[in-house]
């Protein structure tokens, strides 16, 4: 069988390839563990001062296989454990992928995670807390759970919340992806650098390690217009609130292009799910540290995966691809304060989530 994580060292550096390219290096619990055992023991090698994370390049040169760093957890196992077993591994999955990215979030060296091509859900859990986050033109980045009863996970309080103006709910809400130049806009990535250029940035670092911020510098190319920044001010106003009612009633007096096709797009979401991430977003930013984050997190992530709508979303856009999911309840005015108290209540103290 071939690995799912090519791990390895290039001189100084530690590197973490996610091989999964049919999957588009979709995580499984495996990789998860393979990634944080490597991070544990170069946290204590000396001959170590720099982690990489990457996807492995496609064996038989398919560029099709090479389109994506990580496109996420593995949703089909996640929903074959709350049909299976009640959701037992999916939350062990959680529980272990949450430790992973406080880890890669509070690790003593620099991590420079390179996300060429498509950096979904997880991919964002494993890219957004490193020390520098590389973009390029191939970049598509996106946090799209709530179109499949899922929310923005992995950190995506933390991150989301503290975006300018209010681009972070939008992206929560709609799941609309970020080319490279949009991710540096927003703030998401660090540096952008043509995919052709990320060999020698690898090849360099290894070399000179102390010596990251000046080789991404000299390497980074000028991005072009970020699309969405045209759209910062709508933004802004149309999802000024944390009641998602007031933003639906927002966009539906807005007579612009952009208003009717952010409706119509949330139109297709998990209302429970949407007003699980206002309320994520705006928990966040009270929170004192990223481990209280992903504490909340995974009591989110415990109560939504075997909520009925992560299941019947992804067998609407995953297994049956009829995108016609019937969500419950089917409106925002049907999800009430008290179910989502409920979703966001503290589990038993033996089952609240700890760092490693």
């Amino acid at each position: 069988m071939t690995e799912e994580v090519l791990i390895h060292t290039d001189g100084a550096a530690g590197v973490l390839s996610l091989n999964r390219p049919k999957a588009i290096h979709a995580l499984t619990l495996p990789m998860v563990q393979a990634m944080t055992a490597a991070l544990l023991q170069w946290r204590d090698d000396d001959a170590v001062k720099a982690v990489f994370i990457d996807h492995a390049a496609a064996p038989d040169g398919d560029p099709k296989l090479s389109r994506g760093f990580c496109s996420g957890g593995d949703i089909n196992l996640l929903r074959h454990s709350v049909l299976s077993d009640g959701g037992v591994t999916g939350r062990q999955f959680f529980f272990e992928e949450y430790q992973l990215n406080h880890l890669i979030m509070t690790y003593a060296k620099p991590v420079i995670a390179f996300m060429d091509g498509i950096t979904m859900g997880g991919g964002v859990g494993i890219s957004g807390p490193a020390t520098f986050r590389v973009a390029t033109e191939a970049t598509r980045l996106a946090m799209p759970e709530t179109g499949i009863g899922l929310f923005p996970d992995v950190g995506g309080g933390w991150y989301l919340s503290r975006l300018k103006g209010r681009v972070g709910q939008y992206l929560a809400l709609t799941g609309a992806r970020l080319d490279g130049a949009e991710c540096v806009w927003a703030g998401l990535a660090t540096h952008y650098l043509p995919t052709a250029a990320l060999a020698e940035a690898k090849r360099r670092i290894a070399e000179t390690p102390d010596a990251i911020t000046t080789v991404l510098h000299e390497l980074s190319a000028v991005p072009p217009e970020p699309k969405i920044a045209a759209h910062a001010e709508e933004i802004e106003r149309l999802f000024a609130s944390d009641r998602y009612e007031d933003i639906l009633a927002a966009l539906a007096a807005e007579d612009s292009d952009f208003a009717r096709a952010t409706l119509a797009s949330l139109a297709t979401k998990s209302p429970q799910t949407c007003k699980v991430s206002l309320r994520q977003l705006a928990e966040s930013l009270h929170l004192p540290d990223f481990a209280a984050n992903m504490a909340m997190e995974y009591r989110i992530a415990s109560r939504v995966l075997v909520r009925p709508d992560f299941a019947e979303g992804v067998r609407a856009v995953i297994v049956d691809k009829d995108n016609a999911p019937n969500w419950n309840p089917a409106t925002a005015e049907g999800v009430t304060d008290e179910l989502i108290d409920s979703i966001f209540a503290p589990l038993p103290a033996n089952e609240e989530w700890t760092p490693l």
